[in-house]
C-alpha cells in the first residue's frame, strides 16, 4: 500500500511545483513584453488547464497507445463543455435563441456520437 501512496504523493507534489514554475515564467515573460494582465490571465487558464491532457496525450503517443491519447482529449473535452457550462449556467442563466440551441446541439450530439 505504501508503494502506491508514496509515489502518488511525489507526482502531486511535483505537478503543483510544476504548474507553480510554469505560471510564474510565463507570467514573467508575458510582463517582460508588455502583454495585458486579461491576457496573460486568460491564456494561462488556458494552457494550463490543457497542459495535463497534453503530457498525457503526447507520453500515451509516444508509447504506442493511441487510444489512451484519443480518450483523453475527448474525455476532457466532455467534462469541460458539461462543468464549465453547466457550473455557468446555475451561476448566471444564459440566455439562447431557441433556433441557435436546436443547431447547436444537434451538431454536439452529432458529433459527440461520430466519436
Amino acid at each position: 500500500m505504501i508503494e502506491t501512496w508514496i509515489p502518488l504523493l511525489v507526482g502531486l507534489v511535483l505537478l503543483v511545483a510544476g504548474g507553480e514554475l510554469l505560471v510564474r515564467g510565463a507570467v514573467q515573460a508575458a510582463e517582460r513584453i508588455g502583454i495585458s494582465p486579461l491576457v496573460i490571465g486568460l491564456t494561462l487558464v488556458g494552457f494550463g488547464t490543457s497542459m495535463p491532457e497534453l503530457v498525457t496525450s503526447v507520453q500515451a503517443g509516444l508509447g504506442g497507445f493511441p487510444g489512451i491519447a484519443f480518450g483523453n482529449v475527448v474525455g476532457s473535452n466532455i467534462a469541460n463543455i458539461l462543468l464549465i457550462a453547466g457550473i455557468s449556467a446555475l451561476i448566471c442563466p444564459i440566455v439562447v435563441a431557441r433556433s441557435a440551441l436546436r443547431r447547436d446541439a444537434v451538431v454536439m450530439l452529432l458529433v459527440a456520437v461520430a466519436f
